[in-house]
């Protein structure tokens, strides 16, 4: 079982790795740089989280950047402004797809838990994934925030996952909740998303 995880500087997501590493998947990581729209910190503790997975999984995990930046702000062009962060998750999902497919991987590792913020509604969750053709694994679906931070603390991941960043500048100040999927429809013509994905993966490197 190999699976590609998406990491960002958050608390979940390196939880969500290290849970389907010690299930028995092959891991690799993949970071979606989001810069401009993100500090240079936040690349930086990406690369610390991984180190911190290595050391407490025995695993190799290597790790991948993408940039998502232009998809970003191609998006907030072309979309309503409430859809920006479905609209990313689900781009970022399709790169995620297309890289996996190249490195050999069979599925995709989220940190999502169910509710949490704006793009992890069960209606979200449903369009981000719609026409994807690998699994998405979200280990942490059923977890509420302090059980996903005890595991972070255990592993010594939760201190590297609060130090302070600049976080995402482009995010909406009301993203929808109930994404309508027609609407939808036409935002994934309008943005070309497929395309956005597959340019963002054609400039894949390895980081670590």
């Amino acid at each position: 079982m190999k699976l590609l995880a998406l990491i960002s500087g958050g608390i979940d997501s390196p939880v969500a790795a290290y849970i389907m590493d010690k299930a028995g998947a092959e891991i690799a990581l993949l970071h979606m740089d989001n810069r401009p729209f993100a500090d240079d910190i936040s690349i930086e503790k990406v690369k610390s989280l991984a180190e911190r997975l290595r050391s407490v999984t025995g695993s190799p995990l290597p790790l991948y950047s993408t940039p998502h930046g232009i998809s970003q702000e191609k998006i907030s062009k072309t979309c309503d402004r409430n859809y920006q962060c479905v609209l990313c998750k689900r781009t970022m999902l399709r790169c995620a797809q297309e890289t996996a497919g190249r490195l050999g991987f069979g599925g995709i590792v989220m940190g999502d838990s169910l509710g949490q913020v704006a793009s992890q509604t069960l209606k979200n969750l449903r369009y981000v994934s719609t026409g994807l053709k690998v699994p998405v694994v979200r280990p942490l679906i059923g977890f509420d925030k302090i059980e996903i931070e005890a595991i972070a603390k255990e592993i010594r991941t939760y201190e590297i996952s609060i130090i302070h960043s600049n976080g995402c500048s482009i995010v909406p100040s009301k993203p929808i909740t109930e994404a309508d999927m027609k609407k939808m429809k036409g935002f994934d013509e309008s943005s070309d998303l497929d395309r956005l994905a597959t340019d963002a993966a054609d400039h894949t490197v390895r980081l670590s």
